[in-house]
């Protein structure tokens, strides 16, 4: 493993940007200076974080989401 955390990254299984082995590893996301601790999924060269929004859930039982844009920092906690 390298000591940077991937550009995209997704909590999600079905997502292509999935990587059980980075999350195990532990990942901290700083957006737009406040450190996050709900971001569903992010992009850093894209500049982007997906949130839950509230406690909405989608028909399959999933959180609903919203693309916020700003920026990303992101690292390995452990």
């Amino acid at each position: 493993m390298t000591d940077a955390p991937p550009d995209r990254l997704s909590n999600d299984p079905r997502s292509p940007f999935y990587d059980e082995a980075v999350l195990e590893r532990g990942i901290g996301i700083r957006f737009n200076g406040v450190e996050r601790t709900n971001v569903e999924e992010y992009c850093i060269s894209e500049g982007w974080v997906r949130l839950p929004v509230g406690k909405s859930l989608d028909r399959r039982g999933n959180p609903m989401t919203t693309k916020v844009k700003g920026v990303v920092e992101a690292w390995f906690r452990n």
